[in-house]
């Protein structure tokens, strides 16, 4: 196998090209990682999910990582692992702007709501909707590719 280092602009594209990840974050000194759905946009991380554990501790400590891959030829494979910080898109004036485009980064793919159990209405308001729309603010990409 031979490995080499991603270039930014192969990150870039291998977070464009994908929608799911592994997402970490830390409480306590405790780590926790869940799959989750995303859409890459203007340097973030557009998802959304019910409350619990994950929004728990991404709102005690925003420091996460993301984690994205896929397989190539034969055994082969692409890795990015992007450093980065949450940020909740609340559904309050003064935040509208940054959640209608979380939602049109969102819905541009088929059934981008699934597995959030429940699809969110249009448009979101905070009567209608239990879901936390958020984005992870890409500080750091770095990334390997295998081949062989």
């Amino acid at each position: 196998m031979m490995i080499r280092t991603l270039s930014t602009l192969e990150c870039t594209k291998l977070l464009t090209a994908n929608r799911t990840g592994h997402l970490a974050c830390v409480k306590d000194g405790q780590p926790y990682v869940v799959c989750f759905n995303y859409a890459y946009a203007d340097s973030h991380l557009y998802a959304f999910s019910l409350e619990g554990k994950k929004i728990d501790w991404m709102r005690a400590n925003p420091l996460v990582c993301a984690q994205v891959q896929e397989h190539t030829q034969g055994r082969g494979w692409r890795s990015v692992v992007v450093d980065g910080r949450y940020e909740e898109l609340l559904d309050r004036v003064g935040h509208k702007v940054e959640r209608d485009h979380a939602w049109s980064v969102l819905s541009k793919h088929t059934d981008w709501w699934e597995p959030g159990a429940l699809r969110p209405v249009t448009p979101p308001t905070s009567d209608t909707i239990p879901h936390v729309f958020f984005r992870i603010l890409v500080e750091q990409i770095s990334g390997r590719e295998a081949s062989e």
